[in-house]
């Protein structure tokens, strides 16, 4: 089945598609045949910016839903040109943009309520492409007591599950995720959650030194340059209880976005160091969930996380992959512990989500569950997502 998998993560750094030619879930049998990034133009990003988490007018969000729509149609039109392929498409499976997410219930109006909201008209794929779209996955998860998130560990699991080797999968987005996979596991064995930031902090700091003309540290060429401040990085992994709180968790712009980048910016320091001080807290937020939840899964004991450490290999994904400085800082919080890219597997670094969404609306058009409980923490699998015809 030919399926178009769409992302835009937290990033905003724009839209993936990956269009791929999916033979069966298990074991995942999959060929990537196109795969296109699409930017998203300054003023749709400031726009998404505005209705995330912030008090906004209904007309605005139900025109940037709108707009999504199309703007997704023709970001699959424009992977669809590209590659030339002559076979048809017949399913999408597009996670939306989130504007909120909310995995912890907290009081409304008299009822303990979580909440999720991903915008992007599914209809306007639909009626471009005469094909069904999956779309809104997580609240299904959530109706089952789960947190909504994370999604990609059940690719995770169908692509890097090994009888015999250990493996962590890990995604640094706007937010950094990882998956554990014991090696010779069974889905329930395995566990994922948002370790923390992944370039968010990082990318918000360049959008507003520069008034939206830079979107990204390219390489870590700045933070590099700079001098981390460590009184934050301590003060902040050691009075935020979300580090160590135990999984499943998920975590989003709600905690880092605009107010800790005012945090870092009152410090008065220089932006390379404001970016080095990001870059650190993503290493060590990463390193932190590693070394106290995944390594001790892995082991299979939280007394041996050593153990597993020299064993396993960790496979990282995501736009942070592209980021070298933050890398070395990773491996250096991280020795002994082989790091790793995905694309031995056939998931190129940046697509690797977009192939998730392909698989995860593969499994719904066949009415398969496609969440991990013991990664959201649902009381049991279901069937994710809507889909329009």
């Amino acid at each position: 089945m030919i399926v178009a998998g769409i992302m835009s993560g937290t990033s905003l750094d724009g839209i993936d598609v990956a269009i791929v030619d999916i033979g069966q879930l298990s074991p995942f049998r999959f060929t990537l045949l196109a795969a296109h990034s699409e930017p998203y133009a300054p003023e749709v990003r400031e726009a998404i910016l505005g209705v995330s988490n912030r008090e906004a007018h209904t007309a605005d969000l139900t025109r940037l839903h709108v707009l999504l729509g199309e703007l997704y149609a023709d970001a699959i039109d424009h992977a669809l040109r590209a590659s030339g392929l002559t076979a048809p498409l017949e399913l999408i499976g597009c996670h939306g943009q989130t504007v909120y997410h909310q995995g912890e219930a907290q009081p409304y109006l008299g009822r303990p309520i979580a909440g999720t909201l991903q915008i992007g008209e599914p209809a306007a794929m639909a009626e471009r492409f005469g094909v069904p779209v999956v779309s809104d996955f997580r609240p299904r998860d959530m109706a089952a007591g789960g947190k909504g998130a994370p999604l990609v560990p059940f690719l995770d699991y169908l692509v890097f599950s090994d009888a015999t080797l250990p493996r962590i999968a890990l995604n640094i987005g706007g937010i950094a995720n990882l998956t554990a996979i014991p090696a010779g596991a069974r889905p329930e064995a395995i566990i994922a959650f948002d370790t923390g930031p992944g370039n968010m902090v990082m990318d918000s700091l360049i959008r507003r030194a520069t008034g939206g003309r830079e979107t990204f540290d390219e390489g870590g060429r700045l933070a590099r340059r700079g001098r981390s401040i460590e009184e934050f990085v301590e003060r902040e992994l050691a009075s935020n209880p979300y580090y160590t709180a135990a999984p499943p968790k998920t975590a989003g712009r709600e905690q880092y976005g605009d107010a800790m980048v005012s945090t870092l910016e009152r410090t008065g320091r220089p932006l390379e160091d404001l970016l080095a001080s990001a870059a650190q807290l993503t290493a060590r937020s990463i390193a932190l969930g590693v070394r106290r939840f995944a390594l001790p899964c892995l082991a299979g004991t939280p007394a041996r996380p050593e153990e597993a450490s020299a064993k396993a290999e960790m496979l990282v994904a995501g736009g942070g992959r592209h980021n070298a400085f933050l890398m070395e800082l990773l491996a250096t919080e991280l020795p002994g512990l082989r790091i790793g890219g995905t694309e031995p597997f056939h998931l190129p670094t940046d697509f690797k989500e977009a192939i998730a969404f392909a698989a995860l609306a593969y499994a719904t058009f066949r009415g398969e569950p496609g969440n991990v409980p013991s990664a959201t923490g649902a009381r049991h699998a279901v069937v994710l997502g809507k889909v329009t015809r």
